[in-house]
């Protein structure tokens, strides 16, 4: 494991490289890094990693010849590996701006929720439970939605229990958003109290939660009702939020 925290950016340009590198898993090309940059995971050292170390870190893998030179070899392989280490550089389009994190205090935003959402692609629904980048936390009140923290979710792969890894990465949440969820996660997402809330067609997340809002002001199902700890003979009939 990295000594420090892996950053946001640098956990989205890892998950991204490992997705053009065939066979290999966000846990393996996190080891192959681990070993080439003396286990020090930071944007600066990732601009150091070349493609000859990356490709030889995969020789279980790939045919990897020991006088091979990356920079001269010209097939799909080789190519992979080129665009996976543009991706790690940060030089390519994947890598995305810093998203609008507002800061935040307990107290700032009353009769207001936590949420979850397991996105891979800006603030976009797009992901799935076990397996997406990064959950963006929201505050949402009955006239607010404010983004207040980005969590990685890259080094749940390193961990022997992943869907515990990811649930206590959002435990002080009392929603989660997902695109998709099995049934052993939903589990253990329920059994920290914390409510999953299913939207296969994704979609933006502030457009999604604008319909939460309304569901706040107006009359809540029960789950969410419970959750803002409205009383039940209140739940239905002459409901109205605090605003």
């Amino acid at each position: 494991m990295s000594s420090q925290p892996i950053s946001n950016e640098v956990a989205l340009r890892i998950a991204l490289a490992a997705k053009v590198l065939p066979d290999v898993s966000v846990r393996d090309l996190i080891g192959a890094l681990q070993t080439n940059l003396d286990y020090e995971i930071t944007e600066e050292s990732l601009s150091t990693i070349t493609v000859t170390q990356l490709k030889r870190s995969f020789g279980n893998i790939y045919e990897v010849d020991s006088e091979w030179e990356g920079e001269d070899a010209d097939n799909s392989d080789i190519a992979a590996f080129k665009e996976a280490v543009r991706i790690l550089w940060g030089e390519t389009g994947y890598c995305e701006e810093a998203l609008p994190i507002e800061p935040y205090q307990e107290g700032d935003m009353p009769n207001s929720i936590r949420i979850a959402v397991a996105s891979n692609t800006a603030e976009q629904l797009d992901g799935h439970f076990g397996s997406c980048h990064r959950y963006l936390i929201y505050q949402l009140s009955v006239d607010e939605i404010r983004l207040i923290d980005v969590r990685s979710a890259i080094e749940a792969d390193l961990s022997e229990d992943k869907n515990r890894f990811r649930v206590n990465l959002i435990k002080d949440c009392a929603v989660v958003y997902v695109a998709s969820i099995g049934g052993p996660a939903a589990a253990k997402v329920i059994q920290a109290y914390i409510y999953p809330m299913k939207v296969e067609q994704g979609g933006a997340i502030r457009e999604i939660l604008a319909d939460l809002q309304k569901a706040i002001a107006t009359s809540p199902p029960p789950w969410l009702a419970k959750i803002l700890g409205v009383s039940t003979g209140k739940r239905v009939k002459n409901y109205q939020a605090v605003s």
